[in-house]
């Protein structure tokens, strides 16, 4: 567990388009680029193991989003040819308040916690959340996208499990991610992440018909 002490001031940050972390959610992610090798090196090196991921602003190659997510490294594998299969436990979302200017190949971010103290507490309920009609769209989004999953565990899962891994895995666009991201609440994402499978059922829908 992390107190709101042990955060840094400057963590490193992994801009990745679509890769979203959540707090007390797991995110794999496969390292092969020298820049990003170097970063997970030094990482290794702290006590906090802090990386940042961060979603690129759409139409802007250079420029992040003010927004991200630190994780902890967690997991920790190198293949024989050098490159990494690591995993990251979302900690907590910070405000990037400025890039730093220095040495390392990567990016590097003074980062404020301050919005997201709610993120180090206990696991978020969601008093609202109908589950039966939620996982009766779900199963309708999947279909339509042509998706797979394991029913099973997504029955089994608490509610932030559930909300969060599927706000983290399913095929929407940056902006997307980035709402979702930003939600204050678990009630609000899920809310966010209910409209955006609606709204994608119905552009489905909508094409269906014109095609006829």
């Amino acid at each position: 567990m992390f107190a709101k002490t042990d955060l840094p001031d400057a963590i490193p940050v992994f801009p990745l388009p679509g890769a979203l972390l959540l707090p007390r959610a797991r995110l794999p992610l496969h390292i092969f680029e020298p820049r990003y090798l170097a970063m997970l090196d030094d990482t290794l090196k702290t006590t906090h193991r802090l990386i940042g991921m961060v979603q690129p602003r759409e139409g802007d190659a250079a420029g992040l989003q003010t927004i991200g997510c630190a994780g902890r490294l967690t997991g920790f594998s190198e293949t024989e040819d050098g490159r990494y299969m690591v995993t990251l436990s979302g900690i907590s979302r910070f405000r990037i308040r400025q890039e730093t200017q220095g040495f390392t190949p990567y990016v590097r971010a003074e980062v404020d916690w301050a919005d997201f103290q709610r993120d180090l507490g206990a696991v978020e309920r969601d008093p609202n959340f109908q589950r039966a009609p939620f996982m009766e769209l779900l199963g309708r989004f999947f279909e339509a996208r042509e998706l797979a999953t394991d029913w099973e565990s997504l029955r089994e899962a608490d509610d932030e499990l559930l909300i969060n891994s599927l706000s983290m895995l399913c095929p929407f666009d940056v902006g997307d991610k980035q709402a979702l991201l930003e939600a204050p609440s678990l009630t609000d994402r899920r809310e966010t992440l209910t409209a955006l499978m609606e709204f994608s059922l119905h552009c489905s829908e909508d094409g269906s018909e014109m095609m006829q």
